[in-house]
């Protein structure tokens, strides 16, 4: 998915995110982050967004000297929220993807800000829509490329090891194009192919549920699984997600 489509999606989720937390109200659990209420929701995003365009904005090198802002009491998060992602909307359409600046991956330019607050944001507008009793699948073109984010900075490479997987696993959209295998490397962590391959563990459903699923915001029961259930189930329990 090309940048500038990314950033339409986070202007796009970013606001629907901000409607669907005041409908669901402050207080409100949210169920797929079972620590936080909306509010915790809304202050973390805004923080996040606050982070990477000061990253992107300033062409930081590194993440020392970053100051988090103040968090707003609970009737101003939703207004400092919204005016953020405004201000992050911009400062990312200014930047060029190759711009190069720190990030936590093996990318460091905005390109990869722009693809992650694309996705950070249209799954934490899942968490506030279902929050408000209204949950809504991801949209399947960005839930596949969303896939290929996990797989590729969440999971493969330098991510952890392979201990406990036990296995290949192969991921199949069967809405939109995405088809990946993954396989345990020798020297640790996995290798990816985005290609039709047979693994030891097939994962197969529409792009928002496999994301979901690869989240941990759905049971893997939501999607259908071939061969060594086993394998699916520690692949997806593999991941060092908080």
């Amino acid at each position: 998915m090309e940048p500038y489509d990314l950033l339409a999606h986070l202007a796009r989720d970013g606001n629907s995110f901000a409607d669907a937390c005041e409908a669901a109200g402050m207080a409100t659990r949210v169920a797929s982050c079972p620590e936080w209420n909306v509010s915790d929701l809304v202050w973390h995003l805004a923080e996040v967004h606050h982070f990477w365009r000061t990253i992107v904005g300033e062409q930081r090198t590194t993440w020392e000297g970053y100051e988090q802002p103040l968090r707003p009491t609970d009737d101003a998060v939703v207004e400092f929220y919204r005016s953020g992602l405004e201000e992050t909307v911009t400062i990312l359409a200014a930047a060029h993807p190759d711009q190069a600046n720190w990030t936590w991956s093996h990318q460091r330019d905005a390109g990869f800000v722009m693809r992650r607050m694309a996705h950070e944001t249209a799954m934490h507008l899942w968490d506030a829509q279902q929050a408000a009793g209204g949950e809504r699948a991801i949209d399947g073109p960005l839930a596949s490329d969303g896939i290929d984010e996990f797989l590729d900075h969440f999971l493969s490479g330098d991510a952890g090891t392979t201990d406990g997987v036990g296995g290949s696993v192969h991921l199949h959209c069967t809405d939109v194009p995405g088809e990946w295998t993954v396989r345990p490397a020798i020297e640790g962590g996995f290798t990816l192919s985005r290609e039709h391959a047979k693994g030891d563990a097939a994962m197969r459903g529409a792009a928002s549920d496999l994301l979901l699923v690869l989240w941990r915001r759905r049971p893997i029961d939501t999607i259908d699984v071939v061969g060594d259930r086993g394998v699916a189930e520690r692949f997806v329990a593999h991941s060092p997600l908080d």
